[in-house]
C-alpha cells in the first residue's frame, strides 16, 4: 500500500520530538521509517524537481538518524562515567529536569468546554479564590488524569493549566525516568518531585502515563515493581494547602493499562475524558489550521465541519497540511501558484480515515462507567 504524506509527517514529527527529548533510540527508528516513506514518495513524484527534493529530504533524515547512534553512545559513556564517580547521590538530574512556563491558555484550545469547566473547578478556581477554597475545604493542588483518544489535545490542556495558574511545568517521559544511563529510576522520581516542590506552584506532566505506571501484575520488569510504589508514595506527599502547591497531570490513550492504585482518591483524584472535537471545536480547528493559508472561495468551514465528524484534532491538522501540499507541489513543479480549493480538501478527506475507531470510543465509555 502506498504511503501518504500524513504517514511521513507523523513519523518525522515523532522522530524530531524524540531526538529533542534525548530519546535517541526511538528517534532513530522513527527517522529511518520517515526516510523510507519519503524515498517511496520520491519514486512516485510527478516531476524530476519534486523527486530531487524528496530524495534530499530523505538523505537529511538518514543523516540525522545516523547522528542518533553517536549521541546515544555519548550518553551511554557519560552516564557510565558519572555513575562511577558518584556513590549514592544518583545522577545529576539537571540535564533532564527542565521546567518551563507555557504561554498557551484555555482560549487557544478549540472547544472542549466541558473539560475546561471540570479543570477550572478542580485545579484553577481554588488558586483564584483561596479564601473561599479554604472556607469550603477545597484543596489546592492534587492529581488529574486526562484520558481519551490520541490527538484530542491532552498535552495542550496540561500546558494551559500551567499557564492559567502561573505554574512551572515539568514534562517527563518514561524513557527519561527509566533510562539506566540517567541513574536509578527511584532516584529519578524523587529528584523530579523534589525539584517541583521547590517551586511555589508547579505541574508535573507525564504523557503516556501507562508507560510509567502500568498494572504491576501485567509487567514482568523488576524495575517497574519498584517504580510504581515510589510514584504512589510521592503522590501521597502532595502539598494540598496554601499558595504553595504541586499538581500532577497524567495523560493517556490507554487508561485501562494504568495501575489501579494510582487511580484511587488522594492520587489522581479526577479522571477527565477528553473526547473528539464537537462541531464548534472542528470549526475552530479549521480556522486555526487553514485560516492563514490561501483559500479559494468554494471552501466553507461550516460544510467541512459536518464531513469531519469523528475526526480528531490531529486528524484535522493533517488534513489541512495535506490539502495545502497539493497546490504547493504543483507550484514547485512549475505551475502557477493557486489557493487551496474544496477539491483539494475533499480529495484528502476521502483518502483519510479517522484515526479513532468506534470500538475505541466504546472502550473509553466502559472505562468511564467502571470508574464511577
Amino acid at each position: 500500500m502506498a504511503v501518504s504524506f500524513a504517514t511521513f509527517d507523523r513519523l518525522k514529527r515523532k522522530g524530531i520530538t524524540s531526538y529533542k527529548s534525548g530519546d535517541f533510540l526511538a528517534a532513530k527508528t522513527y527517522l529511518v521509517d520517515a526516510a523510507e516513506c519519503m524515498i517511496e514518495l520520491a519514486e512516485s513524484a510527478k516531476t524530476p524537481e519534486t523527486q530531487r527534493q524528496h530524495e534530499e529530504l530523505a538523505a537529511e533524515l538518514i543523516d540525522l538518524a545516523k547522528d542518533c547512534d553517536a549521541k546515544q553512545g555519548a550518553v551511554r559513556r557519560g552516564r557510565v562515567k558519572q555513575s562511577e564517580n558518584e556513590e549514592d547521590s544518583g545522577a545529576d538530574a539537571s540535564d533532564w529536569l527542565v521546567s518551563e512556563k507555557p504561554d498557551i491558555s484555555f482560549d487557544d484550545i478549540a472547544g472542549l468546554e466541558d473539560v475546561k469547566d471540570e479543570i477550572r473547578v478542580k485545579m484553577i478556581y481554588p488558586f483564584g479564590h483561596p479564601e473561599l477554597a479554604k472556607r469550603y475545604g477545597i484543596a489546592t493542588g492534587g492529581g488529574v488524569l486526562l484520558y481519551g483518544p490520541p490527538g484530542t489535545g491532552k498535552t495542550m490542556i496540561a500546558r494551559a493549566i500551567a499557564h492559567e495558574i502561573d505554574a512551572s511545568f515539568y514534562v517527563v517521559s518514561a524513557a527519561q525516568m527509566l533510562s539506566k544511563w540517567v541513574g536509578e529510576a527511584e532516584q529519578n522520581i524523587r529528584k523530579l518531585f523534589e525539584a517541583a516542590k521547590a517551586q511555589t506552584r508547579s505541574i508535573i506532566f507525564l504523557d503516556e502515563a501507562e508507560a510509567l505506571v502500568p498494572k504491576r501484575k501485567s509487567d514482568s520488569s523488576s524495575v517497574m515493581q519498584r517504580v510504581v510504589p515510589q510514584i504512589l508514595q510521592e503522590l501521597e506527599g502532595f502539598d494540598r494547602s496554601g499558595d504553595h502547591a504541586l499538581l500532577f497531570v497524567g495523560a493517556t490513550n490507554k487508561p485501562w493499562m494504568l495501575d489501579e492504585a494510582v487511580l484511587r482518591p488522594g492520587r489522581l483524584d479526577a479522571k477527565i475524558y477528553v473526547g473528539l472535537p464537537d462541531a464548534p471545536a472542528r470549526f475552530r480547528l479549521l480556522e486555526i489550521y487553514l485560516g492563514d493559508r490561501p483559500l479559494a472561495d468554494d471552501v466553507e468551514f461550516g460544510d467541512l465541519c459536518d464531513r469531519l465528524e469523528g475526526y480528531s484534532g490531529a486528524d484535522i491538522k493533517n488534513i489541512a497540511l495535506q490539502a495545502a501540499q497539493r497546490p504547493f507541489m504543483e507550484a514547485v513543479g512549475g505551475k502557477e501558484p493557486r489557493p487551496i480549493n474544496l477539491a483539494d480538501l475533499s480529495a484528502v478527506i476521502d483518502q483519510t480515515k479517522p484515526s479513532v475507531h468506534s470500538s475505541d470510543l466504546v472502550r473509553y465509555d466502559t472505562f468511564a462507567q467502571e470508574g464511577k
